[in-house]
């Protein structure tokens, strides 16, 4: 079994791959104060539900792919993959790991690990042309050119942060659930955030989308947009420019640069 571990800002997701297939997912608050320690009691407590795993920590683990925007979490994993499964084969993804994609940016360091990884499952599922709208914290485009190379991005707040940032400075707004709502015109407050949010940001991508698939190809039409994270149900089905959704995106690019790298440990 290889354990994938996806550590964003806000949550972290991992993922048990049996092969190919990803078996058991699990989705987690991001708490850059967790020690060590404690992410390898978390770590316990979640796999020791599952049935084709041992009591044990590390038992039934074959390997470990790790991926991090937050330095203090993947400090701590690092330690945690070093005295708590200091048998297995561990992939943290960084510079120098092989992900077998370009990246044509003035500073590829400057580029966050998760939007490779991203970039790595979309050419391996669906080739190139793409564009990857990844909807988290931040809602990041992520392009990549038809000869598999990561081309470069566009970040912006994702659709949380719009919410709290909408409930902290109207004085007569509030933070709202996530939700469609009836109409497009909304008919009391709440409902008119909800359809500002929904329909506001299927607007976003995919006046983004276009764009960034007009500098792409000559025929926009070439390139598909795939939809991931765990914010992109909001938007199925409104942005009209979105091709595919894998909400497993970068788990699946995670398995593929462990393969990549794991005959070179």
């Amino acid at each position: 079994m290889l354990l994938t571990i996806d550590v964003g800002n806000t949550h972290t997701v991992l993922g048990l791959f049996d092969g190919e297939e990803i078996v058991e997912h699990w989705r987690i608050s991001t708490d850059a104060r967790r020690t060590a320690d404690e992410l390898a009691v978390l770590l316990q407590g979640l796999m020791g539900m599952h049935p084709l795993l041992g009591d044990e920590l590390g038992d039934g683990i074959d390997g470990i792919a790790i991926c991090s925007t937050v330095p203090s979490v993947l400090h701590e994993l690092r330690e945690v993959t070093r005295r708590y499964y200091g048998d297995v084969p561990a992939v943290l993804v960084e510079p120098g790991i092989k992900t077998g994609v370009p990246i044509l940016m003035d500073n590829p360091k400057e580029v966050g690990a998760d939007r490779i990884i991203n970039a790595v499952a979309a050419v391996e599922l669906y080739g190139g042309p793409a564009v990857v709208v990844d909807f988290g914290t931040a809602t990041t485009f992520d392009a990549v050119s038809a000869r598999g190379e990561y081309a470069g991005g566009v970040i912006a707040p994702g659709i949380e942060i719009s919410v709290e940032a909408l409930g902290m400075r109207g004085a007569q707004l509030r933070k709202i659930e996530l939700a469609r709502p009836r109409s497009v015109i909304g008919k009391n407050t709440v409902e008119a955030m909800q359809s500002g949010i929904v329909y506001g940001f299927a607007g976003q991508v995919d006046g983004v989308v276009n764009r960034m698939a007009r500098e792409l190809a000559d025929d926009p039409e070439d390139v598909t947009v795939i939809a991931t994270g765990g914010l992109a149900p909001m938007v199925l089905g409104e942005a009209e420019a979105i091709d595919e959704h894998e909400p497993w995106l970068t788990l699946i690019g995670l398995r593929l640069v462990y393969e990549r790298n794991v005959s070179r440990l």
